[in-house]
C-alpha cells in the first residue's frame, strides 16, 4: 500500500503539473493547431511553418549545458521563472509575425525558454525538494505532464475562433507572465532540507572514479538519445506506420489512441513502485520491450495480431522509458548535480529529436514499412547495448563498494 503524499510534495506536483502542461502547451504543441492556421498569414508553406519546432529543439539542445549551470548556481524556481518570461517574449515575437525572419526569432526565443522551462529543470525543481525520494514524485507529474495537447488544442482551436491567432498567442504570453511566473516564484515549497537531506544531496549514489563516471555518463547520453530518436521519430508518422504494416485506417487510429493510455498506464506503474523502483533496470525493461515490438511487427508484416502485440509492447516500453530517462542521472550523480547532468543529456536528446521525424518520415515514405521497423529495431538493439553496459559499470561498482564495506568490517572485528 502507497503511503500519502506529503502537503509539500502534492504542493509541489500541483505546481508543476500546471506550469508544466502551460508550458508545453503554449509552446511545442501549440503548432499541432495554430500551424496551418498562420501559414497563410505570414505567406509561408506548411513545411516551413512546422519548421518553427526543428529550431525549438536545436536551440533547446544547444542552451541545455548552460541551463544546468544556471539551475546549479541558483535554483530551479529562479531558472523557471526567467523561462517564463522568455516564453512570453518570444509568443509575443510570434503574435507580431509578418514573414520568415521574426517568425524564425520567435521560435529562436521559444527555444531558448524550453531550455530553461521544460522537463529536466522541471524535474530539478522536484529533486531540490525531494532529493532521492523525489522519484515517486516526478513519476506522478509525468502523468500530468502528457495531458498538455490535450488541454491546449481545444482551448487553442476555441481562442483561435473567437479573437484570431495573434491575439491567442497574446493570450498565451500572458499566462505565462500572470499564471506561471507568480506560480514559480510563491507556490513553490521552498526547499527545506534536514541535515541529513543535506549532506545525502552530495553524496552519488554509486561510488566510481571519474573515468567510470564518464564512461558511464557516455552510455546513458548514448541509450537515452537513441530511445528519444525512435520515441520521438515515430510519433508523428505511427498512424502511417500502421496501415502500411496492414492495418486499416479504423484499426490503425484505435490502436495509435491506444498508444497514450498505456504509456500513462506505464507511467502509473512506475510511480507505484515509487522509490523502490530502479532507472536503470526500468531503461532495461522498456528497451527490451520496445525492440520486442518491432521485431514482432516486422515479423508477421500485414498481421492484425501481430499489430495489436506491437502497440501493447511499443506503447508501454516507451511509456516506461519516459519515467526512466527522467530520473536515469540521479542512478549515477547526487541530487545537488541532477540539474546540471540532466541538463547535460538534453543536448544529445534534444538534438535527435529535431532531426527523428523527418529521417522516420523519409525512410517510411521511401523504403516502406518493413525498413523503417527494422531500423527501429536496430536503433533499439544499439540503445539496450549501451543501458546493458551501464548496467554492468553501476553494479561493478557497487559490489565493489559491498567489498569494501565487509572488509572495513571485518578490520574492525579484529581490533
Amino acid at each position: 500500500m502507497s503511503q500519502a503524499l506529503p502537503l509539500h510534495s502534492a504542493r509541489t506536483i500541483a505546481v508543476l503539473a500546471v506550469t508544466q502542461i502551460i508550458s508545453w502547451g503554449t509552446s511545442f504543441d501549440m503548432l499541432g493547431i495554430m500551424g496551418r492556421v498562420i501559414a497563410p498569414d505570414l505567406g509561408l508553406p506548411n513545411e516551413v511553418v512546422f519548421s518553427g519546432l526543428t529550431i525549438m529543439m536545436l536551440v533547446s539542445a544547444l542552451s541545455g549545458p548552460a541551463s544546468g549551470r544556471l539551475l546549479k548556481r541558483h535554483g530551479a524556481a529562479k531558472v523557471l521563472a526567467c523561462a517564463s518570461l522568455i516564453f512570453a517574449l518570444g509568443l509575443l515575437i510570434l503574435a507580431g509575425a509578418t514573414g520568415l525572419v521574426v517568425y524564425a526569432l520567435a521560435w529562436i526565443v521559444i527555444g531558448i525558454g524550453g531550455a530553461l522551462g521544460l522537463s529536466a529543470p522541471a524535474y530539478t525543481a522536484v529533486i531540490e525538494r525531494e532529493g532521492l525520494n523525489g522519484k515517486r514524485v516526478i513519476a506522478i507529474l509525468m502523468l500530468f505532464t502528457g495531458l498538455s495537447a490535450t488541454v491546449f488544442w481545444p482551448a487553442l482551436a476555441a481562442l483561435d475562433a473567437l479573437i484570431g491567432w495573434r491575439a491567442t498567442f497574446v493570450a498565451c504570453a500572458g499566462l505565462q507572465v500572470f499564471v506561471c511566473l507568480p506560480l514559480y516564484l510563491f507556490g513553490l515549497p521552498k526547499p527545506a532540507p534536514t541535515r541529513e537531506q543535506a549532506q545525502a544531496a552530495d553524496i552519488a549514489p554509486v561510488a566510481m572514479s571519474d573515468a567510470e563516471r564518464r564512461r558511464a555518463f557516455l552510455y546513458m547520453a548514448a541509450a537515452t538519445s537513441i530511445s528519444s530518436f525512435v520515441s520521438f521519430g515515430l510519433a508523428p508518422t505511427l498512424l502511417a506506420l500502421l496501415r502500411a504494416s496492414g492495418a486499416s485506417p479504423a484499426l490503425a487510429l484505435q490502436l495509435g489512441s491506444a498508444r497514450g493510455a498505456l504509456g500513462v498506464t506505464a507511467r502509473f506503474v512506475d510511480m507505484v513502485l515509487g522509490r523502490r523502483g530502479n532507472a536503470v533496470i526500468t531503461s532495461v525493461i522498456g528497451t527490451a520491450l520496445t525492440l520486442v515490438s518491432f521485431l514482432v511487427a516486422a515479423a508477421f508484416i500485414g498481421s492484425s495480431p501481430a499489430l495489436v502485440v506491437f502497440m501493447i509492447l511499443y506503447g508501454f516500453g516507451t511509456g516506461v522509458l519516459a519515467v526512466a530517462r527522467a530520473l536515469l542521472p540521479l542512478s549515477l550523480f547526487s541530487p545537488k548535480d541532477y540539474g546540471l547532468q540532466a541538463a547535460r543529456l538534453s543536448l544529445p536528446q534534444n538534438l535527435a529529436n529535431a532531426v527523428a521525424p523527418v529521417v522516420f518520415t523519409a525512410l517510411l515514405d521511401r523504403a516502406g514499412a518493413t525498413a523503417a521497423l527494422g531500423v527501429g529495431a536496430l536503433l533499439s538493439a544499439l540503445s539496450l547495448g549501451c543501458i546493458l553496459m551501464l548496467l554492468v559499470l553501476v553494479r561493478r561498482a557497487e559490489q565493489r563498494e559491498a567489498g569494501y564495506s565487509v572488509t572495513a568490517r571485518s578490520l574492525t572485528s579484529v581490533r
